[in-house]
């Protein structure tokens, strides 16, 4: 979160007095109004307030009040407080003159007389704002209380008068907490919520809010209930969807149901509420302020830009929101899965046509990302195409299409349970993959056809540096997908989405897959809220030089692991070296050949304690490079290589260079690392290499995949169960069947079962096309 704030950027924002377009402007928001619906203050007894809850609010609104913000609360919880106090004093009062009168076996027949609301408001308001008071004071915060009703806004001294006051509290950098005078309310009249676009009416603290907020020309009103926001239907009812964002002219769209269990207003009296700040250029943001685990940074949250709540705007989005692309994603993945194999390889023959047919304007595209993109050597390097880069993703995918000829639907295993009833546990999709890659659009085709193979349905979030290459690959996969319509089966992310808003979409999307720098790996696995994220946080490659290697081999391998492309997760990040090896003429060779290649050294403590002149030190022995730099280290043994391995590595990629075989069959068993090779180049760690076709990134978890991720990596399995009436009770001590749970052969179909493989062949040569 940002500590300090730009007064010219915040009122730059505000300048013509229309509210924010976008939530990622909100972080301008320089005067805002927190509204307190009477949900979030008081407690699910409706007898006291909710203390938890208004301490972490308190907290963030100092917080931001702090960062140079102007903060005013509009608050209920008056009534709540009073009739708390109130229970307890005529409870007291009621056990004394019981206690007199009638004996202690009389208390528990007491019944309490109904209290009536203003009463409540008047024994409660001075207790509520002292408690304000006494929280703020935590922050060295000052506030101030102001009690208002519908009369001060429509009489133009008072509201000149309560405006002037507000203003130069807030000069003073003191909080107001403005709440209605419900101790001398009148109940609110029947129709007057809203009267034209300058005038609203005080009936509920909602309204109250937008008027306050409209009246002191506030950037942004925070109104926090017990709904995570804007429903398209009733909360809790079937199929209702949150809008995330939500533009007035879609009003029409939405059904409200009743109000919350307290206060007065419902969520047609938010929106009423909101839609009229909007207008009047305040931005609004209806959120949750009651759940457990955001309550302590809703409001932060939401000043920050995140995605929460509900946000109003007045500018009508240009297309789905990533909430309606994920549906649409997911009904056609399953269209997309039930294709039959040979139809979803001729999808991917199809993309890897168009990757060539259509190279000119792919490149064209590249040219564009490449002009802007700023002058660093290894961003263009990852950003670049060219006509033999996309040769070769064509020659990736059409392996990948024979793949998909096995993929989807084929049976793992086959179990008589008993007689003429059958088990078979067989592939089937994930779901819904969302696939994050930085500036490499050479990502977009291969993690498409995978998904495809797969039968998966793929939200695909690229980096902004490939916004136009990116474009157009995603054009060219939807025409092949077309070919038997699951176009909608791969969607590209192009709006304002940040990672972490996605991150939040449990409910949707099934696995994330990031594909980039390690801290970006990181940031999602951090983000993610329930969906399993399958990746490698570091690739801290080690290749062991042994006793027994061969010079040739060596300086091959050690060059090709470092040098071919030192930015890569499979890049050799640490040499180690036995030390027999040093001061030999293969330790002479391989600094000469680091040296030529201009790699840095970083020597690790056991290497500097040999030499008197050492190169610079290595500042820790997990360190990911990425570039021409790399540790050097002395090992006493294979054993001890091993050692440093598992305590030093990230289980990415581990290398022996031996001539002899039981060493390099011992390092192979022990290394605990996803991939494990001999006298191989760490490069070797990636999905076209391995035959793949292509990966979606390379694995260190220990479940699921493992490595290169290709095709198998996107499936998991289900279990199909065909019987003839079996009941359970069938198998009981009582009943007539016994089980035989005998394995069956799983390469041939069933009797009477029609064998899906040929239902449609494959046209093999489209592979050679």
């Amino acid at each position: 979160m940002p500590t300090e704030l730009s007064t010219c950027t915040v009122l730059q924002g505000r300048a013509n007095g229309s509210s924010f377009a976008y939530r990622s402007e909100l972080r301008h928001a320089k005067r805002i109004v927190v509204k307190l619906g009477s949900a979030v203050v008081t407690r699910g007894d409706e007898c006291g307030l909710a203390l938890g809850r208004l301490a972490s609010i308190v907290e963030q609104v100092a917080m931001l009040q702090n960062q140079g913000r102007e903060m005013m609360i509009v608050t209920s919880g008056a009534v709540a407080f009073g009739k708390q106090r109130l229970r307890h004093e005529i409870l007291l009062s009621q056990s004394v003159r019981q206690a007199l009168h009638s004996g202690h076996n009389q208390l528990k027949d007491m019944a309490l007389p109904v209290l009536e609301a203003r009463a409540c408001a008047a024994a409660g308001q001075s207790g509520l704002m002292a408690l304000y008071e006494a929280m703020f004071t935590q922050y060295s915060t000052c506030t101030a209380q102001i009690l208002v009703t519908n009369l001060d806004f429509h009489n133009d001294d008072k509201r000149q008068n309560l405006n002037s006051t507000l203003r130069e509290l807030l000069r003073m950098n003191i909080v107001p907490i403005i709440n209605t005078n419900d101790a001398v309310v009148s109940a609110p009249e029947p129709n007057s919520d809203l009267q034209g676009v300058n005038v609203i009416s005080i009936k509920d603290n909602d309204s109250l809010a937008a008027r306050l907020a409209v009246e002191m020309k506030a950037d942004l009103l925070i109104a926090l209930s017990d709904v995570e926001g804007l429903y398209d239907s009733p909360p809790g009812t079937d199929d209702a969807k949150l809008i995330d964002i939500f533009y007035p002219g879609d009003q029409q769209s939405i059904t409200f149901g009743t109000k919350s269990r307290v206060g007065l207003g419902g969520m047609e009296a938010k929106v009423k509420a909101a839609v009229w700040a909007l207008q009047s250029g305040t931005s609004v943001v209806i959120a949750n302020g009651t759940h457990p685990k955001v309550t302590g940074h809703v409001i932060t949250d939401i000043v920050e830009g995140k995605k929460v709540g509900t946000f109003f705007t007045e500018i009508k989005p240009a297309g789905p929101t990533v909430e309606q692309q994920t549906e649409v994603a997911r009904s056609c993945g399953r269209t997309l899965a039930s294709l039959h194999p040979g139809q979803r390889g001729e999808i991917i023959c199809q993309l890897a046509e168009l990757l060539t047919e259509r190279k000119e304007e792919i490149l064209a595209a590249n040219k564009m990302d490449m002009d802007l993109a700023i002058n660093a050597a290894a961003l263009l390097k990852r950003l670049s195409l060219s006509p033999s880069k996309l040769n070769s993703l064509a020659i990736g995918l059409r392996q990948i299409a024979v793949a998909a000829q096995d993929s989807v639907g084929r049976v793992l295993r086959r179990t008589r349970v008993a007689h003429n009833l059958v088990l078979e546990q067989i592939t089937v999709p994930i779901g819904v993959l969302l696939v994050i890659f930085e500036a490499r659009p050479d990502c977009l085709p291969q993690v498409s056809a995978l998904a495809i193979a797969s039968g998966n349905a793929l939200l695909l979030k690229g980096g902004k540096e490939a916004a136009n290459t990116n474009r157009v690959l995603h054009q060219i996969t939807q025409e092949a997908l077309s070919m038997h319509g699951v176009t909608d089966a791969v969607q590209l992310v192009s709006t304002r989405e940040e990672v972490e808003d996605l991150c939040r979409l449990d409910k949707m999307i099934d696995l994330i897959i990031p594909r980039g720098s390690s801290q970006l790996v990181r940031e999602i696995q951090r983000a993610a809220k329930g969906i399993p994220v399958l990746g490698h946080s570091e690739g801290i490659c080690h290749v062991y030089i042994d006793t027994e290697a061969d010079i040739d081999k060596v300086i091959k391998i050690v060059r090709d692991s470092k040098c071919d492309y030192p930015a890569a997760c499979n890049s050799m990040e640490t040499l180690l070296i036995h030390r027999d090896v040093l001061r030999t003429p293969l330790f002479d060779q391989i600094i000469d050949m680091l040296r030529t290649e201009q790699v840095k050294i970083h020597a690790g403590p056991q290497f500097a304690s040999y030499l008197t002149f050492s190169p610079s030190e290595a500042k820790s022995l997990r360190t990911e490079y990425s570039d021409l730099e790399c540790c050097l280290e002395v090992v006493d043994s294979m054993q001890d290589a091993v050692d440093h391995i598992h305590k030093y590595g990230s289980f990415h990629t581990d290398t022996i260079i031996t001539e002899n075989e039981d060493t390099a069959e011992k390092f192979l068993h022990q290394v605990d690392s996803a991939c494990v090779f001999w006298n191989a180049s760490s490069r070797f760690a990636d999905g076209y290499r391995f035959g793949l076709g292509a990966e979606v990134g390379i694995s260190t978890a220990r479940i699921h995949a493992r490595g290169p991720v290709g095709l198998e990596g996107l499936l998991t399995s289900k279990w199909v169960l065909r019987g003839d009436g079996h009941t359970a009770a069938d198998f009981s001590d009582h009943g007539t069947m016994t089980y035989l749970h005998e394995n069956l052969p799983v390469g041939e179909p069933l009797a009477g079962q029609k064998d899906g493989n040929q239902t449609r062949d494959f046209d093999s040569s489209l592979i050679d096309a």
